[in-house]
């Protein structure tokens, strides 16, 4: 039975790292269990791990629902010099997407449920209410 994750990317600098991240997502770390290592709990049982070392450019992406795409891409774009961030739709996909990239080549995104009805019935069913 599977009942947590974790995905992990690696930075040159956990420093500059530790705090493009909390930028991202909007906070500090849940976890440093060591030097060199940072984690956040992005959902309960769904971690993002910072890990200091040699990168491995093209990882991901890692896409993270939010309720506004076009906000969190206008944030990025202002706070974290994103510059490539194209949001795309089909007809045929319940969201509309964008994938970026951090400093160390790690590849994120966002998407948005273009239904908020469904946003909403998702949320509630992954956060128990």
């Amino acid at each position: 039975m599977i009942f947590e994750m974790t995905n992990q990317f690696r930075v040159k600098n956990i420093n500059e790292g530790q705090i493009w991240y909390e930028i991202l997502l909007n906070k500090k770390p849940d976890f440093i269990p060591h030097q060199g290592f940072a984690e956040w709990e992005i959902l309960p049982g769904c971690w993002l791990q910072l890990a200091e070392g040699m990168t491995n450019e093209g990882n991901g992406p890692l896409r993270l629902g939010v309720t506004d795409i076009e906000a969190e891409r206008d944030r990025i774009r202002k706070r974290l010099n994103i510059d490539h961030f194209e949001i795309h739709s089909r007809p045929e996909v319940p969201v509309k997407w964008a994938t970026f990239a951090d400093p160390w080549g790690n590849r994120l995104g966002f998407f948005e449920y273009r239904k908020k009805e469904e946003e909403q019935a998702r949320m509630k069913t992954i956060l128990g209410i």
